[in-house]
């Protein structure tokens, strides 16, 4: 397969493919973020109710869900890189649409097709980068994909302020101009080969499977090569499909992914994303500021995801969760006491800690492991199920967050994500395996999954 870095050293090509790939998840974090400018006015626009607003706002979350749920479906069916040409088109429709909506019932629908590009990207960028990189570059190369979701936050939260300022149709131009990103994403995706492993593994190709694994490592001896293939046919073959997914040996990376997932949210991480300007207006700063400070929000999650990026082949996984665990515990304890004390001066600090401690911890790591730990022929499934876990739990806590912050002083609420961060704490070190730097067959072993 010819692509524009044939001439390219292995090496090159990978960082290349990983990053076309990855900028799902730049339409990913824009598309999550950028209705946080855009809310406040469409309430009052089509004059909402706090719980029609909730839906408005969930409506893409709901999409995601949706998503996640049969993203595994078309990944397996069609192959990676043809789902992801398709998650492009899929947000450049939602996106427009929403742009255009002029009452809230289309306008949830515009957000729910946008959802749905969120959800199948979350299952189809991260495993196709884990099924094209070498073990020892896997985690740097998954977690473009987070890189670019935080890239796309900044963007989103800096393009509402600019935005801002252009009168009552500001929040359509909010909405719409994330056309432009996701044109040149779905013409890029042209660009890059389909995965070795779904060719060799799902489509039984395995002389173009082995094609692409010479792209990938044009140093190794034809030989090599063959073996190489040769392994990943002879363990598809061998894996015993009567079992399915849902089977006790496939145990312990059904609970890991769940579990890994579950308590990303419920740190509060997309609440506190969806909502920034208005817990930051909470604390006496007016509109304007709030955005502004909001942007400070995207540079943070921006500067800790490049030190999560360095350090997730460094010092592992489970090392990041543990960071991240003690970072999640003290800024959003901080809050709470704030919030309780009405020391709100210091609000904005620890928002900005808690974003810190995600981009180390859970926000560098999510994706990355859940694409590690199920064999081949059920990744697809198992990166679904972990979406999955994550987006109806964001969608449930994004829907219900205004009536939160209503029905319950706001220390309350900080105070109920720290305590499920102490609990994710306990749940590392007890239960999360490293898996750094293991080829993925072993990863398997590892985990007590036979042929």
């Amino acid at each position: 397969m010819s692509t524009p870095s044939s001439t390219a050293s292995g090496p090159s090509r990978l960082f290349l493919w990983s990053l076309v790939s990855s900028l799902a998840g730049f339409l990913f974090g824009f598309d999550t973020v950028v209705i946080s400018g855009a809310e406040k006015t469409i309430q009052q626009l089509w004059n909402l109710t706090p719980s029609m607003h909730g839906l408005a706002m969930g409506a893409a979350l709901w999409g995601t869900v949706l998503g996640s749920l049969v993203g595994s479906w078309p990944t397996d069916r069609f192959g990676r890189k043809r789902t992801l040409l398709w998650i492009g088109i899929l947000f450049l429709a939602g996106s427009v649409w929403s742009a255009l909506a002029n009452e809230v019932y289309s306008f949830m629908a515009a957000r729910f097709i946008g959802g749905i590009a969120i959800g199948i990207s979350t299952v189809a960028a991260p495993l196709y980068i884990s099924e094209i990189a070498p073990p020892a570059r896997r985690g740097r190369l998954a977690g473009m994909f987070q890189f670019n979701i935080v890239f796309g936050i900044l963007v989103a939260f800096l393009s509402n302020y600019l935005l801002g300022k252009m009168g009552e149709n500001a929040w359509r131009w909010m909405l719409g101009v994330m056309a432009v990103p996701s044109v040149i994403y779905t013409f890029a995706c042209l660009l890059i080969p389909e995965s070795p492993r779904w060719l060799i593994a799902k489509k039984g190709d395995l002389a173009a499977g082995l094609k692409i694994l010479a792209m990938i490592d044009p140093d190794a001896s034809p030989t090599g090569l063959q073996a190489t293939a040769n392994s990943l046919a002879t363990t598809a073959a061998a894996q015993d499909q009567s079992r399915g997914f849902w089977s006790k040996r496939l145990s312990v990376p059904i609970w890991l992914a769940i579990m890994v997932a579950f308590f990303n949210q419920l740190s509060g991480i997309n609440a506190i994303l969806y909502f920034a300007p208005r817990i930051f207006e909470l604390t006496g700063l007016g509109q304007k500021a709030a955005l502004l400070q909001s942007v400070g929000i995207g540079v943070t999650n921006l500067i800790f995801t490049f030190v999560g990026l360095w350090l997730i082949d460094r010092l592992g996984r489970r090392t990041l969760l543990y960071i991240g665990s003690f970072g999640y515990i003290a800024s959003l304890g901080l809050c709470a006491w704030a919030f309780f004390s009405e020391t709100y001066a210091i609000v904005p600090a620890c928002i900005f800690a808690f974003i810190a401690a995600h981009a180390i911890g859970q926000g560098a790591v999510i994706w990355v492991l859940i694409s590690e730990i199920f064999p081949d022929q059920f990744r697809a499934q198992g990166q679904s199920l972990g979406s999955f876990t994550h987006w109806i739990s964001a969608a449930l806590l994004t829907t219900f967050f205004p009536k939160m912050v209503t029905a319950f002083a706001p220390g309350y609420v900080f105070l109920f994500f720290c305590g499920m961060m102490v609990l994710q704490l306990i749940w590392v070190k007890l239960l999360v395996p490293e898996t750094k730097g293991v080829p993925l067959e072993q990863i398997q072993k590892q985990l007590g999954i036979s042929a």
